[in-house]
């Protein structure tokens, strides 16, 4: 009598079998156009990566990322730290809000310049300096002119404002 691994194994072993034999017996054009359907594919990938084309103002933005980001893990690794007395601790905490509101106004006056102007622009604010690097054809005063005001709109004091220009 035939028990239930016995058949299992039968039926798994004929099974195997059965495609072995269907795959060996394929023709050989059929496994060419799947292959070619295949290459065919990954060009079309390839070239759309390559279309992708990388701006200067997304490789500044991400630089400036990784060092906030980089900044700001220091300091709550220091805020964790045990030792440091409560006014030490409030400092730190008052440097990582200083520089998640420093984040957010540069988003803000960056979205605002994109909106009044039509320039897509890269904000950096650094104390008092501002630096605006911002993608256009022309490059003219009245542009500039116009993007420190609209910079300037944000803040009371007066900030130290560079405008530069990068050709598309």
């Amino acid at each position: 009598m035939i028990n239930k691994q016995n058949l299992w194994f039968l039926t798994l072993f004929s099974l195997i079998l059965i495609l072995g034999v269907y795959y060996v017996t394929l023709p050989n054009d059929f496994l060419k156009n799947i292959e070619e359907q295949t290459t065919k594919k990954v060009k079309k990938e390839k070239a759309v990566v390559e279309e992708i084309n990388e701006s200067p103002l997304v490789a500044m933005r991400v630089n400036l990322q990784e060092e906030r980001q980089e900044e700001m893990n220091v300091l709550q690794e220091k805020l964790t730290n045990e030792k440091l007395t409560s006014e030490e601790k409030n400092n730190l905490y008052e440097e990582l809000k200083y520089l998640n509101e420093v984040q957010g106004k540069e988003e803000k006056i960056e979205e605002q310049i994109k909106k009044e102007t039509k320039l897509d622009c890269f904000i950096q604010i650094d104390n008092n300096n501002i630096s605006a690097v911002c993608v256009s054809k022309e490059h003219d005063a009245t542009l500039a002119n116009d993007i420190m005001r609209l910079i300037q709109k944000n803040y009371e004091n007066k900030k130290n404002i560079t405008v530069k220009f990068q050709k598309e």
